[in-house]
């Protein structure tokens, strides 16, 4: 498969700029690959398609407000740092982000907040636009992070809306993150309401939960037709002894397992081994899944709709089938459904 395969034709308009008032109130495209149809439903109807002691597996990663607005010393120009991965908790330093980076060099002090309360110095280039930044601040690490995260805005994608507002704060995460980590959400997890995940219980469909800290490398851009030829930023990702037992027990049990959004998909597909089983296991992936690609773990996958050429939409072809799957985007679009972090989901079965 070749980059320019995963073109469409894409207007801006698609994109969703704001969520739906409730969370399952979105709307569902559901594909059977075994009999090549589509239904049109709403996300809460999602629960019809499974059975007891089928598997729902989430991705519990929590988005962190990543992103912060400063002033660089001596010229006081403002400056935006986004915030990536943290790589060393007692010294305060983190791998960012920082626009416009030209500006920036190795040993600037940068100014955040009223008073100067977070006082940051530059102290490695690494990218052209990657920084590693060494935080000055004399109290607990506690009181850095509270800081640090009172500070930050809910990193929001731009192309989705260039204000973020107070909802986003919640919106832009789903109803289970626990793991603090992720600079972008897991999407198709966040259709999931209180009530629906209420719903699915007392049907006696299973729920599971893996971590994997999604970073900005979800949107890099691809920039090579051949596609052997990209190489995915790494992502940390956790698999439980707990979160291992309950797949191999659905596998055992010939029960379907749903992987809920291409993290999911991408983090299992890391941790499996022999005869589709997966591992207790953590470390970092950078797992590129595309067609053609055989799948060992997930029966089942909901996503929401990803923009052209994304890998997303790759992997995502990859399991639906490409033709089924570019078909439906068309369908997609006739249809009206809402593309991006805050639009409409499919289920692949």
């Amino acid at each position: 498969m070749k980059l320019s395969q995963y073109g469409y034709d894409f207007a801006p308009e698609m994109l969703a700029k704001y969520p739906t008032d409730n969370r399952d109130d979105s709307r569902l495209m559901v594909i059977n690959r075994a009999k090549g149809t589509i239904e049109h439903r709403i996300f809460k109807d999602i629960i019809e398609y499974f059975d007891e002691k089928d598997l729902f597996l989430f991705n519990d990663t929590k988005v962190f407000p990543a992103r912060l607005y400063g002033n660089k010393e001596k010229t006081g120009a403002e400056i935006e740092i986004f915030l990536l991965r943290e790589l060393n908790r007692e010294l305060r330093l983190w791998d960012v982000l920082v626009d416009p980076a030209r500006k920036i060099r190795i040993g600037n002090k940068l100014y955040f907040g009223d008073d100067d309360l977070l006082v940051a110095e530059v102290i490695d280039n690494t990218t052209s636009r990657g920084r590693t930044l060494r935080f000055l601040f004399d109290g607990s690490y506690e009181e850095f992070k509270e800081a640090l995260f009172a500070l930050g805005e809910t990193p929001l994608p731009r192309w989705v809306r260039e204000k973020v507002e107070p909802e986003d704060a919640e919106r832009y995460q789903t109803i289970f993150a626990r793991h603090e980590g992720a600079v972008a959400a897991p999407t198709a997890g966040m259709h999931f309401s209180k009530h629906l995940l209420k719903r699915m219980e007392i049907k006696g469909i299973d729920s599971a939960y893996i971590t994997l800290h999604v970073g900005l490398g979800n949107f890099r851009t691809v920039d090579v037709e051949d596609l052997s030829k990209h190489k995915m930023d790494s992502e940390q990702y956790f698999v439980t002894e707990g979160a291992a037992q309950a797949v191999n027990a659905a596998k055992d049990r010939n029960r379907k397992v749903v992987a809920i959004g291409t993290t999911v998909m991408r983090t299992i597909e890391t941790a499996v081994s022999t005869g589709g089983r997966i591992k207790a296991s953590e470390g970092w992936t950078n797992k590129f899944i595309f067609a053609p690609y055989e799948f060992t773990v997930a029966d089942a996958m909901v996503t929401n709709f990803h923009l052209p050429y994304s890998t997303q939409l790759m992997m995502v072809a990859a399991f639906g089938g490409y033709e089924q799957v570019m078909e439906a985007y068309k369908v997609a679009k006739q249809e009206g459904y809402r593309f991006g972090t805050y639009g409409d989901a499919m289920l692949i079965l």
